[in-house]
């Protein structure tokens, strides 16, 4: 029962608050309550150079009922609770600054019903995207949000998540239809209905797609789905240089053809998923992309695509035709921040991403990557340029003062470009702790103390993952 974090530098929570919650929860859920260093430690931040924060106790609820048991016992005792998926999120999403709860939701990962009829399902926070797609193949849909790593559905909802397919399907925020979350004060709410739309009220949805756990805790989640397209065409095309890449993204949705995903990888990228991966592409800038739709409609749509290519001095144009080839080819782009890591083995990789006006995208890629070659820093760059998001993983050498120094300054002219492009500083990783520092940049002041207003009327005790998004002095 002595749970009691040893890293005493960032425990502000009262340590008997916190023995006595965690005593009430292990008589309560048994084994499902465990409080060893080693799992703590893989309850929070563990994939970029941020700082590991540990809860005090990890505990694995199995129905919305428990969890909300899990938030009332906090709730009166005013001790932090911090939501944890599949922990693949990459701005200290799910550290715990303050000690705290975390709550892992492994064993909420069921289905609970598909409306195949009506194109939406409803399912629990733990279950993965593969998972769901798995279950959801032999009725002839799928869900289309696809951020790379086999991330927890809970979780993508809660940060607001993009990935690979988001230039077709939206992100999260426009194929969730509603939510079920445990607010707070132990109070279950749910957010919509499964009607398409609505004008019932405030859109209490969207406000928590994207609140980090912040506002609540998410226990079930309504989706849009979508039919498995009868046609799926994949390809890779080299270009003589990034901006000619970027140029061919911005001209192919200015043009209005629905291309599924468009991904960009730099020349250094492209070399780490050779290596990586086990592939032979040309290590020069390329698009990997992909069209939807039926036979016809893919035939078309690569064609225009083609034309736009041979006008920008790209090509040839790569088929990847049978359906292993493209599985292949899509994992390795999965992959591409793995086999970044392996360009330096022993650092430690700093992923972040901006987003931009489409228009924007390729002044900004390139003057990132004449930042990069000025600071001599190692970095591949990749990203979702269909949607002008791109993302930039720093390998640091964190026993190097000096180089740990330029990729903090390189990763702020990195923001301060995105917002003088009238972009964001994060286009799908989220704020966490990571970004928090340049919200006021990008909102305004009166922005965050409405969001700060928000988070005090929902969560007056600051016990929903404080900490993360807004400082509440």
């Amino acid at each position: 029962m002595a749970a009691i974090a040893e890293e005493s530098s960032r425990t502000r929570t009262d340590p008997k608050a916190i023995e006595t919650v965690i005593g009430a929860l292990a008589s309560r859920f048994g084994n499902r309550v465990v409080t060893s260093l080693a799992v703590r430690q893989q309850h929070a931040h563990t994939q970029t150079w941020i700082e590991n924060q540990p809860p005090d106790a990890v505990v694995f609820p199995q129905t919305a009922d428990d969890v909300q048991e899990i938030v009332k016992l906090c709730a009166a005792h005013r001790v932090p609770v911090i939501s944890f998926g599949a922990g693949t999120s990459l701005e200290g999403h799910v550290n715990a600054p303050f000690g705290g709860i975390c709550i892992a939701f492994r064993d909420m990962n069921r289905v609970v019903a598909v409306h195949a009829s009506d194109l939406d399902c409803t399912v629990e926070p733990g279950i993965t995207r593969k998972q769901l797609n798995e279950h959801l193949r032999d009725q002839g849909l799928f869900f289309p949000i696809d951020p790379g790593a086999d991330a927890s559905i809970g979780g993508m909802a809660a940060t607001r998540c993009s990935g690979t397919n988001a230039v077709r399907y939206g992100t999260m925020k426009d194929n969730v239809l509603a939510l079920k979350v445990v607010l707070a004060n132990g109070e279950m709410i749910t957010t919509a209905r499964r009607a398409k739309k609505s004008s019932a009220g405030y859109d209490l949805t969207r406000l928590l797609v994207g609140s980090e756990g912040t506002l609540g805790v998410i226990t079930g989640i309504t989706l849009k789905l979508a039919g498995i397209p009868e046609a799926i065409a994949a390809g890779i095309c080299p270009f003589a240089s990034v901006e000619a890449a970027c140029n061919a993204a911005i001209l192919t949705i200015q043009s209005g053809i629905p291309v599924a995903r468009i991904e960009l990888l730099d020349a250094l990228q492209v070399k780490a998923c050779n290596a990586y991966s086990k592939l032979t592409l040309p290590e020069t800038p390329m698009l990997f992309v992909e069209f939807h739709g039926s036979d016809a409609n893919v035939k078309e749509q690569s064609e225009q695509f083609g034309d736009i290519v041979r006008e920008l001095g790209g090509g040839p144009f790569d088929w990847a035709t049978k359906p292993e080839d493209r599985t292949r080819l899509w994992q390795a782009r999965h992959d591409a921040y793995w086999a970044g890591r392996a360009l330096r083995p022993g650092v430690q990789a700093f992923a972040t991403d901006v987003c931009v006006p489409i228009s924007w995208l390729a002044e900004c890629v390139v003057e990132t990557q004449r930042d990069l070659a000025a600071t001599g820093l190692v970095a591949p760059i990749l990203g979702h340029v269909g949607d002008g998001n791109f993302h930039v993983t720093l390998l640091v050498d964190m026993a190097d003062a000096d180089e740990v120094a330029r990729a903090k300054a390189l990763h702020s002219r990195l923001i301060a470009r995105a917002l003088a492009m009238d972009g964001t500083c994060t286009g799908e990783h989220g704020v966490g702790q990571g970004k928090m520092q340049y919200l006021a940049a990008e909102h305004g002041t009166a922005a965050l103390d409405a969001m700060r207003a928000v988070k005090r009327a929902l969560d007056p005790d600051n016990i929903m993952n404080p900490g993360k998004i807004v400082a509440l002095g």
